[in-house]
């Protein structure tokens, strides 16, 4: 029977219930026996308690949220820290100002609608962000807690990912090499010529720091040893550099005190910086020139993989080349071990015509640059290997 407050109603025995909705909760309880006031002080409370809540729910929104959740990162150490911080700056203008409790499937539709039919990209890049933003609902759920020991957020809303059609692999030939590269600006061309010789992942060339190197005496030649943190696996791993990747190298030595990949906007006087990604308009806009906008940057390392196994290279030596060995790396410091897999390295620059590449490097490239001027010289120098 309802009493004279809504929400509150007595029972046959003289008890008291609270079966109320405020502010789009349900309040729902028996309180026994008790007084109407006692009833009444005891739905104001939760009312007090329903409104501060959402208070600072509006202070915690996704932007609030995701600024703890990045520094939650940094403190961890998370190698992927850089990317984690893209994909958050693709999604805050959607749902930045939002509360975490209106964050859900349903408000990152306009998100997921705009990246694929806007900027066509694909379900599996969009997916990438919404797991992001998964993560971030899960800690304000299950981690973080507010002064009174409440979680930020009561229950994480399930985020739905969208439909994936595996995009399969797609090594380079290389006549479409050829053509790629050729249109690359020089600072991506000297990136990509790199990564095809070494299979090295986009992160780690963009990140590839001088300091990492390791000269062998013996043979004239350095390796890269790059740390456990920075690799995928948690595992140091020594990449190896073929001629052409040595070439590479030895065309950008001396233009960044710190990384080895760089790009300088001489138009604007700008001082040389740290790339972030391969995969950028540039690239984008190459792709697209010569009709291959299929051609992923992570394919780079696909046609590394390829040419070794072309080239007869055993499982065992593909797996070190690669990064994917799980045995002691320390090993790999050896003179001997290094010069092997140097020259297993160099075999991949043998599944190609030699002919065709070097009248491609002895072709009209122009570019007045720097940056365009070490790109075509490397390319020379690199390719030229082929006929040794």
């Amino acid at each position: 029977m309802r009493t004279r407050t809504k929400g509150i109603q007595s029972t046959a025995n003289g008890g008291k219930v609270i079966n109320k909705e405020y502010r789009g909760k349900r309040l729902f309880v028996r309180l026994g026996e008790v007084s109407q006031d006692e009833a009444e002080t005891w739905l104001r409370q939760e009312q007090i308690r329903i409104d501060n809540e959402l208070e600072q729910g509006k202070k915690r929104n996704f932007a609030i949220a995701s600024r703890k959740y990045l520094e939650d990162c940094e403190r961890r150490k998370v190698r992927t820290l850089d990317l984690i911080a893209y994909h958050i700056t693709l999604i805050l203008p959607y749902i930045g100002s939002k509360p975490l409790e209106a964050v859900h499937s349903g408000s990152l539709q306009s998100f997921c609608d705009s990246r694929i039919n806007d900027d066509q990209v694909s379900s599996t890049t969009v997916n990438r962000t919404l797991e992001v933003v998964r993560s971030v609902l899960n800690k304000a759920a299950r981690v973080w807690r507010q002064e009174n020991g409440l979680p930020w957020l009561s229950s994480a809303p399930l985020i739905e990912m969208l439909d994936e059609t595996p995009r399969l692999p797609y090594p380079l030939t290389w006549e479409e090499q050829i053509k790629l590269f050729s249109e690359l600006p020089g600072h991506l061309e000297l990136m990509a010529l790199f990564a095809v010789n070494t299979g090295l992942r986009d992160e780690n060339i963009c990140g590839l720091k001088w300091e990492w190197e390791r000269f062998i005496p013996e043979l004239k030649r350095s390796v890269f040893v790059i740390p456990s943190a920075e690799f995928k696996g948690n595992r140091e791993h020594v990449a190896i550099l073929n001629d052409a990747a040595w070439r590479v190298i030895e065309a950008c030595r001396g233009t960044h005190p710190e990384y080895v990949f760089t790009y300088q906007n001489e138009k604007k006087k700008l001082p040389a910086k740290r790339i972030d990604t391969i995969n950028n308009t540039a690239w984008q806009n190459a792709r697209s020139r010569v009709s291959l906008a299929q051609v992923r940057v992570h394919d780079l390392r696909h046609t590394y993989a390829q040419r070794l196994r072309e080239a007869g290279v055993s499982n065992e030596d593909r797996a070190v080349l690669m990064g994917h060995a799980t045995s002691n790396m320390s090993e790999h410091y050896a003179t001997p071990t290094v010069s092997r897999l140097i020259d297993m390295a160099n075999l991949v620059t043998k599944t190609g015509d030699a002919m065709t590449l070097l009248r491609v490097v002895n072709g009209n490239r122009n570019g007045n640059s720097r940056a365009e001027s070490r790109a075509t010289k490397a390319k020379g120098l690199a390719l030229a290997a082929l006929t040794l």
